[in-house]
């Protein structure tokens, strides 16, 4: 019977569990102080360790200063590999857009107040943000 049992398809997982399978934190625990830091929210609502995930659910997750909008594609108990982890979700273009904007705004907040003059990489990137090419 327990056989049966663990054959069945997977209908929800739990969100730390899901969190960490899915690699956006390194252990379960910390998961589950995102969460209750308020953190995570699923479906626009506030979220507690336990909540249900399933796929088709919408995460919001504050990291590190950036925020990530998620649509849950699938779930899974174990944790894999990050190539496996990014089958799991997927994230809105917007999202993406403003995130990788934000990391750009960073690393030139982060230059302009060096006392070096820019390398050429970061003058670069100050070209870039300025729309110079």
């Amino acid at each position: 019977m327990k056989e049966q049992l663990s054959e069945l398809p997977q209908f929800w997982q739990r969100l730390d569990t899901w969190l960490w399978a899915a690699r956006f934190y390194k252990t379960r625990s910390l998961a589950k102080e995102a969460i209750e830091g308020g953190k995570i929210k699923l479906n626009d609502h506030a979220a507690k360790a336990a909540s249900r995930v399933k796929p088709d659910d919408i995460l919001h997750i504050s990291r590190a200063g950036e925020v990530w909008c998620i649509h849950v594609l699938g779930l899974n108990e174990k944790r894999r590999p990050a190539s496996e982890a990014e089958a799991l979700y997927r994230e809105d273009s917007t999202s993406q857009a403003r995130r990788l904007h934000e990391q750009e705004l960073r690393k030139l907040n982060t230059i302009e107040h060096s006392h070096q003059r820019p390398n050429s990489h970061a003058r670069e990137l100050l070209r870039r943000l300025r729309g110079k090419s």
